[in-house]
């Protein structure tokens, strides 16, 4: 299995012993380092630097961080960005969340940051690692102007929206919320599983109460979307993770 979006660096003084076990477990995870904060890029590639190879990492910068308009940040990420852009798989997370910018200053300055990066993103010839939380078919809407394949990660838009989105040539992912998120079974029961990933978000979007999120957990969604689909656990795992290897150009 590989877990298609995680953030190992969020674990803080037991990443090493989630990494240990998640090689036990996992064949691979993508890990989205991304600036959100208190939390640097820089100081999360350094954590996170020593397991490359079982992590393959993405650079980016939340729309929580963007809504702030911070420039300067903007473009240190941007100079880190493409420092390491030869040891990356992506771009992202970036995007828009609706959800948490509440006043049209905070929008107008997530789509800024996010159209920023989208031409970073088609500069350097990446895929994006898109974040839309009740802004789905803007966020679509914004990437059909640029020439990238994006990842609309941990995906709980509806099914429309969906849709559209993966006949514009892009994929979805289904996180580990699939057992407690309806918008989340609806859509893995809409789409086909060629255009799926499979996600833990880790560690949030725990499938157990009470417990952080883990990378293997991403097993959840592979057993889930195998009942939903009526396919065998070993089918819907080797299609995940074929989706996610050409996606990203892993080298697995």
């Amino acid at each position: 299995m590989i877990d298609a979006h995680a953030h190992i660096e969020f674990f803080k003084k037991n990443h090493v012993e989630i990494v240990n076990e998640a090689r036990e477990k996992l064949r691979a995870i993508v890990d989205s380092i991304t600036e959100y904060r208190k939390v640097h890029v820089w100081k999360s590639w350094e954590i996170l630097k020593p397991y490359f190879g079982f992590l393959f990492p993405t650079l980016g910068y939340h729309p929580n961080e963007a809504k702030r308009g911070n420039w300067e940040k903007v473009e240190k990420v941007e100079e880190f960005i493409i420092k390491h852009k030869d040891d990356i798989f992506a771009i992202g997370e970036i995007g828009l969340d609706y959800y948490h910018a509440k006043t049209l200053e905070e929008r107008r300055n997530q789509e800024k940051i996010f159209r920023h990066f989208l031409e970073l993103a088609q500069e350097l010839k990446l895929p994006v690692v898109v974040h839309a939380r009740d802004a789905e078919g803007e966020a679509l809407r914004i990437i059909s102007e640029y020439d990238v394949k994006a990842y609309f990660h941990s995906y709980t838009g509806d099914v429309e929206t969906a849709k559209e989105i993966i006949d514009h040539g892009h994929v979805i992912g289904i996180v580990t919320g699939i057992v407690f998120i309806p918008e989340v079974r609806k859509v893995a029961e809409a789409i086909e599983i060629d255009y799926l990933l499979g996600e833990t978000d880790s560690p949030y979007m725990s499938p157990y109460k009470g417990v952080k999120n883990k990378p293997w957990y991403v097993e959840v969604v592979v057993k889930e979307l195998a009942k939903i689909k009526n396919v065998s656990i070993y089918e819907i795992e080797r299609i995940l993770e074929k989706n996610t290897i050409e996606f990203f150009s892993l080298p697995l």
